[in-house]
């Protein structure tokens, strides 16, 4: 079975790059609850606000926040549509395994029960 995804290989290797980092992970998060501005994403850590700038931008260039002008404030929010999609590409390569966990098990079921070689007695 070979996995199908509506992603291509460049966009996959972005979102699970952009997911790599423990930050951008919990900047996902945050923002998959309600919206943030950069500003305060920035005051929930012990870095620089261009830091956090650059975390953002790594999340949207990976399609998995979307940030936009309100003023003088830029406000991310998470996108769920991509997050959805790559929860669809890990299903599908849980399923590829699952799959073939249920083969070897079948095969390994079938082997006990089929009869081993003969025991004769020993003779004394």
């Amino acid at each position: 079975m070979i996995v199908h995804s509506e992603l291509s290989d460049a966009e996959v290797d972005r979102i699970f790059h952009a997911l790599a980092d423990r930050t951008r992970r919990d900047i996902v998060r945050r923002t998959l609850v309600g919206e943030a501005s950069v500003s305060a994403l920035a005051a929930g850590y012990a870095m620089s606000f261009a830091a956090v700038q650059k975390h953002v931008a790594v999340l949207e260039g990976a399609g998995l926040v979307v940030k936009r002008a309100q003023g003088r404030e830029r406000i991310v929010r998470a996108d769920p549509h991509t997050i959805a999609r790559a929860g669809a590409l890990l299903d599908a390569y849980a399923e590829l395994w699952r799959g073939r966990i249920e083969r070897l098990d079948a095969l390994l079921a079938e082997e006990d029960r089929s009869p081993g070689p003969q025991q004769h007695p020993v003779e004394s």
